[in-house]
């Protein structure tokens, strides 16, 4: 989705609003907390960064785990290493 700004700049939480990722403002600082958001391929959590219209915004990542099996107190354990050398 192409968001277009059309002032000096919009705090990410606005542009979160306008691009319907978010319902409301209130709801800003949960949404950055559990979901990745890059900005200019940066992670960022403040709902207040200022967005320039040359800044790239990137909501969430998808990221290759492998499962390693649980642990004594039934944790699932995940390797991202595991995951990439198996692909060799």
């Amino acid at each position: 989705m192409k968001v277009t700004i059309t002032t000096e700049y919009i705090t990410l939480g606005q542009f979160l609003k306008l691009s319907r990722i978010i319902s409301n403002g209130g709801d800003a600082k949960i949404f950055l907390l559990t979901t990745p958001v890059y900005v200019n391929g940066e992670l960022e959590q403040r709902r207040g960064r200022k967005l320039r219209p040359s800044d790239v915004v990137k909501v969430g990542d998808e990221i290759l785990v492998k499962s390693l099996g649980y642990d004594k107190k039934g944790r699932l354990n995940l390797s991202r290493k595991e995951a990439i050398n198996s692909d060799k």
